[in-house]
């Protein structure tokens, strides 16, 4: 135990490091073929894993972690979102693996019972399996989220993280680096400052907690006592990486992110997060932000998975979100500065009851400048929206651009609206201007797609539908539902 920053932090000492877990590389390959390199990290003693699957990658058995999900039951989904108090009683649980990989690595998944069927998700991954008894197997030929459905059961999945190898893993020794080894630790508050580099190491489980003697103050809903961030990356120059777990299990829901980012020139890359107890990674107030291959699990009320916030150049690429509320959303509250040059590609998104890609609701200063692109939605049996601007206050939101994007399962498609909510806080309507949707293809039912504006002062204004289909079916213009302040609507033919 030893106190950082003013704040308690229980860690396993790094003597021991080696002997708590030893990570497992093995080689494989074929003439000719780039040489195939797994790396292996065993799970610490006392972290539960998952009986319903066993992975093995290259011939190296993977540990097979547990996740929270929200339930495949609609009723009970929605009431995880709205009985807050109670939220964390309704959830299924799925399952993950994880392994860093070089070249093609052959991977099994064995089940308990015999398979009959088993589906690889994103289908862009173009992933076919083979099916023998109890056991699927499959290439994978480079780092990618994968996630697989096995006799039907796409509630109670396996999310599959092949990771790139990594490189220039920091030493446990060095004065700038807050290092977690494999092991299983806790920490109740940490506030990272400029210059500094947080590693979790394959093998490590980092649960967040709150302390004893912890001050919260009374805020959000139905006065849930709130506490500060369990992770904060506050300033310059600041990393948080590593292919380990961070878990908020042992927060109770609303009471805090688990890592807040603050601050100039920060990176996050290869972490799991799991089970937030609300917003997982909120960007405020940022410059310069990547967000690379972190992997999100969360169930609880709004558990959302990326809030960017009043931020300039934020680049969130190659992550797996799959949470309760929001997946990627950017956001701008009053007098925090405005919003410009961010960038969502390369992402995998389960979306459970909200928004996959979205700007809005609250939306208090100038937005301009966000490309969604490259991303796979393989599930979204939401009540809200898979793409999304949706404007509750006054700013002017400029230049979104939604572009090959993949949904393989949603009800409502596409939505733009400006409006008064329950998030509003301006009292006049705010302003859309210059939205594209461009290689867009969907499926699901009733695949809605709607634009509304406010009135003629507060209009959707300039968007264009280019090559977008739905149920394989090009988008029509009487497909489009929007009301009298929608202005230059352009729908574009397939080539």
């Amino acid at each position: 135990m030893r106190s950082e920053n003013g704040h308690t932090i229980f860690r396993c000492p790094a003597a021991i490091f080696a002997v708590l877990a030893i990570p497992v590389l093995s080689a494989c390959g074929a003439p000719g073929a780039l040489e195939c390199r797994v790396t292996v990290y065993p799970a610490p003693a006392g972290e539960p894993l998952s009986a319903d699957y066993r992975v093995s990658a290259a011939g190296q058995d993977v540990p097979v972690y547990l996740a929270k999900v929200a339930p495949a039951d609609a009723a009970r989904r929605w009431k995880a979102m709205d009985d807050k108090k109670n939220s964390a009683d309704f959830f299924d649980t799925a399952a993950f693996a994880s392994f860093d990989m070089q070249g093609a690595v052959t991977v099994t998944v064995t089940v308990p019972q015999a398979v009959s069927a088993a589906k690889i998700l994103p289908a862009s991954a173009g992933i076919s399996p083979v099916i023998r008894g109890r056991s699927v197997s499959f290439t994978v030929t480079s780092p990618r989220n994968l996630t697989v459905e096995i006799n039907g059961e796409w509630v109670k999945s396996l999310h599959l993280f092949a990771n790139p190898p990594e490189p220039d893993v920091p030493r446990h020794d060095d004065p700038n680096v807050i290092y977690f080894g494999p092991g299983i630790h806790e920490v109740s508050r940490l506030v990272v400052g400029d210059n500094k580099t947080v590693y979790v190491a394959g093998g490590a489980v980092v649960r967040a907690v709150i302390a004893p003697d912890e001050k919260f103050s009374v805020s959000g809903y139905s006065g849930q006592r709130t506490y500060a961030p369990s992770i904060e990356l506050r300033g310059r120059n600041i990393t948080l990486r590593g292919r380990g777990i961070i878990d908020a299990g042992g927060c109770t829901t609303h009471a805090r992110n688990l890592v807040s980012v603050r601050g100039s020139d920060i990176a996050l890359e290869g972490v799991i997060l799991r089970d937030a107890s609300t917003w997982t990674i909120p960007v405020r107030q940022c410059d310069r932000v990547s967000i690379r291959n972190v992997k999100l699990l969360g169930y609880r009320a709004n558990s959302d998975g990326i809030d960017i916030c009043n931020s300039r150049d934020v680049t969130v690429e190659g992550c797996f979100i799959r949470t309760l509320d929001d997946l990627i959303v950017v956001k701008s509250d009053k007098g925090q500065g405005e919003v410009k040059r961010i960038v969502a590609k390369g992402c995998v998104l389960w979306n459970q009851v909200a928004h996959a890609l979205s700007v809005g609701a609250e939306l208090r200063e100038n937005v301009d400048d966000v490309l969604f692109s490259d991303c796979d939605v393989i599930h979204d049996q939401g009540r809200e929206w898979s793409l999304r601007v949706f404007h509750c206050d006054a700013a002017r939101v400029s230049n979104v651009r939604f572009e090959n994007i993949r949904i393989e399962e949603a009800r409502k498609c596409i939505s733009m609206w400006i409006g008064h909510a329950v998030w509003s806080r301006d009292p006049e309507p705010g302003h859309i201007q210059g939205v594209t949707f461009k290689d867009i293809r969907a499926t699901g039912s009733p695949l809605n797609v709607e634009l509304t504006g406010a009135d003629t002062q507060h209009a959707v204004a300039d968007v264009v539908f280019q090559d977008v289909t739905l149920n394989g079916m090009p988008l029509a213009r009487e497909n489009v539902r929007a009301n009298a302040f929608v202005t230059n609507l352009v729908i574009r033919p397939q080539r």
